[in-house]
């Protein structure tokens, strides 16, 4: 069994050669014992070592809370310094202070619609040497925007085309050439009429649509660069209106297809469609709030949706087709139809609070006789100032009451030819009008004396001329 089994044997074979061994009891009780003791030291010494390790948690407990305090001291001492800092300050930084706490009173009054800034009566109607034009398009021009530092104006034609200018010098800064039908495949950008544009609040996205009732496209565009971006597509007619809500990239436009679309250009998506009016939409428009309003031409409504609450509202006033629409706040519009009538809404009335019979071919009650139907209409956000553009010669200035119950004119600049287009500038400082032979829906006249060309009207305040 030994050969089987080396080990056992060896262990057996040093039992037997130890003559000098111990008791086998004896050695067991020495093991035993070594053994106690060092399980006792290794208690002790791990009882030690808890402790040791609680006083540390427990110190380091106290260190973080200690911290802490600390943080919340020098917080405080710091909020004190600055209200020291502030105590010193000198009269100017106060002042600033007043106008920031003024700007945000005015960005809550502008959010509820209240917010109502009289400029109207300080506005100096320019002569016409102040006045200046720029030609570029070989065709109508039939919409523009203005950059949002006013620096800028993108103007577009029935020729396909998109011109950026420069204000300050009246130069061209760019160029977007238009296409011929039938090459839509092989062209980027526009190869039918330019019928509308719109440029987001912090100039990142510039989007136009055109009249091409086969292509349906709407272009996305660089505003600094020109350079194509993306281009949607979804609509089944042409695309007559096109507006971004107010700090945001959210963007509706609108058809001649009768629907209104919702664009996401962060994604570079499709959202949603809106239906009810019962003709192709003319104009569109939008502020801060989540809704835009539309004027739905033929159909003769006015309709503001509202996207969070999936509803609508219906206006209805005019007796010829609304041809366009334009926001004062979040409460009140205007709107311009083939009727020569200016008409003022509140968002909570389903009828004009005031109409203005005839604003483009003389006063009284007598209905228009020489189809100068309003075709272009801006007002100046949250302001008393409105602008309107017919085919009669002149581009009239309007003065919204304090309490949006009446409209007055306060005078008129030559325009002639067809006004397609208005827009002022951010603080109301200048005007801009695309002038064109025709209008820019269609071509139901020609005046062969006008150019095609886009008009800056400069608007001085009269305290500003005083002084001086």
């Amino acid at each position: 069994m030994n050969e089987k089994n080396p080990k056992v044997g060896k262990f057996n074979k040093r039992k037997d050669d130890d003559s000098n061994a111990e008791p086998a009891k004896k050695r067991k009780r020495k093991l035993l014992a070594a053994s106690e003791e060092i399980l006792s030291d290794s208690d002790a010494d791990s009882g030690d070592e808890r402790k040791r390790k609680q006083v540390e948690e427990s110190s380091s407990e106290e260190d973080e809370e200690t911290a802490q305090e600390t943080r919340l001291r020098l917080a405080k001492d710091y909020l004190t310094q600055l209200h020291a800092q502030e105590a010193e300050k000198e009269d100017d930084d106060s002042a600033q202070q007043d106008l920031i706490s003024h700007r945000l009173q005015q960005d809550v009054l502008m959010e509820r619609g209240k917010l109502h800034k009289n400029i109207a009566s300080e506005v100096e109607i320019p002569d016409v040497s102040a006045l200046r034009v720029l030609r570029g398009h070989q065709l109508p021009v039939t919409c523009l925007v203005i950059t949002p530092d006013d620096k800028c104006v993108f103007t577009a034609s029935k020729d396909c085309s998109i011109i950026k200018w420069d204000v300050a010098s009246g130069s061209k800064l760019k160029v977007i050439h238009g296409g011929r039908k039938g090459t839509e495949e092989k062209h980027t950008g526009h190869t039918a009429h330019i019928l509308c544009m719109a440029i987001s609040s912090d100039n990142q996205y510039l989007v136009s649509g055109d009249a091409n009732k086969l292509d349906n496209k709407m272009h996305v565009w660089n505003p600094d660069t020109c350079e194509h971006i993306h281009t949607f597509t979804g609509h089944r007619d042409a695309v007559s209106g096109l507006v971004f809500r107010k700090n945001t990239h959210q963007l509706f436009s609108a058809s001649h297809d009768r629907s209104v679309k919702l664009w996401n250009l962060d994604e570079l998506a499709y959202v949603e469609s809106l239906f009810g009016h019962q003709d192709g939409i003319t104009s569109i428009d939008s502020l801060t709030r989540e809704r835009a309003i539309t004027a739905g031409g033929g159909d003769s409504s006015i309709r503001v949706w509202k996207i969070i609450e999936e509803s609508q509202l219906v206006f209805h006033g005019h007796k010829g087709s609304i041809d366009c629409i334009s926001l004062i706040n979040e409460e009140h519009f205007v709107s311009g139809a083939s009727d020569n009538t200016l008409a003022l809404w509140g968002i909570h009335k389903k009828k004009p609070i005031t109409t203005v019979v005839n604003a483009h071919s003389g006063t009284g009650d007598v209905q228009n006789t020489d189809e100068s139907w309003i075709s272009a209409v801006t007002a100046l956000p949250n302001s008393d100032l409105i602008a309107t553009g017919s085919k009669d010669g002149c581009i009239r200035l309007w003065c919204c009451s304090a309490d949006f119950k009446s409209l007055r004119p306060i005078g008129k600049v030559p325009a002639v030819g067809f006004v397609n287009g208005l827009r002022f500038s951010s603080n109301g400082d200048f005007l801009v009008a695309a002038i064109g032979q025709e209008h820019r829906l269609g071509r139901w006249w020609r005046d062969k004396k006008a150019r095609n060309s886009t008009l800056i009207i400069p608007l001085n305040r009269k305290t500003q001329a005083k002084q001086s």
